[in-house]
């Protein structure tokens, strides 16, 4: 019990702080769950981030949940899941059920000051991850091509290729398997593995074919947020292109709260997949309001937790493989060019319009890195200081 309250509250605090989108929400991860509670190392982290880039689903709310399931068991996953998720998708519910009166553009400041300290935040868990990862010039000079790259061509599928080619290279040019670190983070049942991945492609078949039998809007809402949920590759930002082809043309949401809810769901902490329980409680056809934003958000995160538990039985056998563990260093350099990336597009470029902002930015990473004050302060100094410069 005291494992499932330890893991629930952490995720609950990180549900609450973790500005700036997938990526932020990867170093805040990366600094609580590594660098201060030690649940888990810098390499076993890096291996658990590679798995789920290669997962359809969120990614870091997939990598809370395996921590959870390392920590606590399925509950443990449960409840990763559900305190990390909580505060944003409460405030998302309660905007949407009061967008109508309330204007978002007279709050343009401060919004503003959340996404540019999230560049500081991101600069200093990869100038942190980079350090670890990427210790040697082949293994920087994967991260800098991986990164290079997707600054010219980037698409989720293209990320999943890079991953895949950086792990052959470890496998033929980096160090011997008897030098890498190993350290197991999940015991899971295959038994119970294979019958949630059962369970994920049976869902993902079964529900399309019950919404032609019969005609019920619960069906249909849990169908279409399932599939987003289950078939997105790249994290939160992608899944918004899906979500907006299933509700707007169906005239369950306008194109106008659509668009006031993503706005929003960019300025709040923790996943961006909880823009899902927006969208059921504005919907215009019931069940909408909280038994809508319930059924959206629980519909897509399933295929995400199903995943998660199923597949990680499998990876911790195969990460013992020594081939397995050599490629895995080079997808890990890959994984910090992934992230060196994103932080110039999206994370930068929507934040960074002048010398004020840069300016900002910068000051957040000197009391990041080297004042060594919590990502907390930091986020919550510079919302406060966004009302007087901007």
């Amino acid at each position: 019990m005291k494992n499932h309250l330890e893991v629930f509250f952490t995720a609950l605090k990180l549900g609450c702080t973790s500005f700036g989108g997938p990526i932020a929400h990867l170093s805040y991860f990366h600094d609580e769950y590594v660098t201060k509670k030690k649940w888990i190392s810098a390499h076993a982290y890096a291996d658990l981030v590679a798995l789920c880039q290669f997962l359809p689903g969120p990614a870091s709310s997939q990598v809370g949940m395996a921590i959870g399931l390392s920590r606590a068991g399925i509950f443990g996953a449960i409840l990763s899941w559900i305190g990390f998720t909580l505060p944003s998708a409460i405030v998302l519910i309660f905007f949407g059920l009061g967008i109508t009166t309330m204007d978002v553009t007279a709050h343009n400041h401060w919004l503003h000051g959340l996404k540019v300290v999230a560049v500081a935040v991101v600069a200093q868990a990869i100038l942190g991850m980079g350090k670890k990862l990427c210790p040697d010039k082949e293994r920087i000079s994967i991260a800098i091509i991986t990164s290079v790259i997707l600054l010219f061509l980037n698409s989720a599928f293209l990320q999943v290729a890079i991953l895949f080619f950086s792990g052959i290279f470890g496998i033929f040019f980096l160090k011997s398997a008897s030098d890498l670190p190993h350290e197991p983070f999940h015991k899971g049942n295959k038994t119970i593995g294979s019958v949630f991945i059962f369970l994920f492609f049976g869902l993902l078949i079964f529900f399309p074919f019950l919404r032609e039998l019969y005609q019920n809007q619960t069906i249909n809402l849990f169908d279409s947020f399932y599939r987003a949920g289950a078939l997105v590759f790249g994290g939160g930002h992608v899944v918004l292109p899906l979500l907006q082809a299933e509700v707007v043309p169906s005239g369950w949401v306008s194109n106008d709260l659509f668009l006031a809810g993503y706005g929003i769901s960019n300025a709040i902490p923790g996943p961006l997949f909880a823009f899902s329980s927006y969208l059921g409680a504005v919907s215009s056809v019931k069940p909408n309001g909280w038994e809508g934003a319930i059924i959206c958000l629980v519909a897509a995160f399933s295929p995400s937790f199903l995943l998660v538990v199923g597949v990680l039985p499998f990876w911790e056998k195969l990460r013992k493989n020594p081939n397995i563990r050599k490629s895995m260093l080079g997808i890990n350099a890959s994984v910090v060019g992934i992230l060196l990336a994103a932080l110039y597009q999206p994370v930068w470029t929507n934040a960074i319009f002048s010398g004020k902002d840069f300016a900002l930015a910068i000051t957040g990473f000197l009391f990041l890195e080297f004042w060594k004050l919590p990502s907390w302060i930091v986020v919550i100094a510079t919302v406060l200081i966004s009302f007087f410069i901007y």
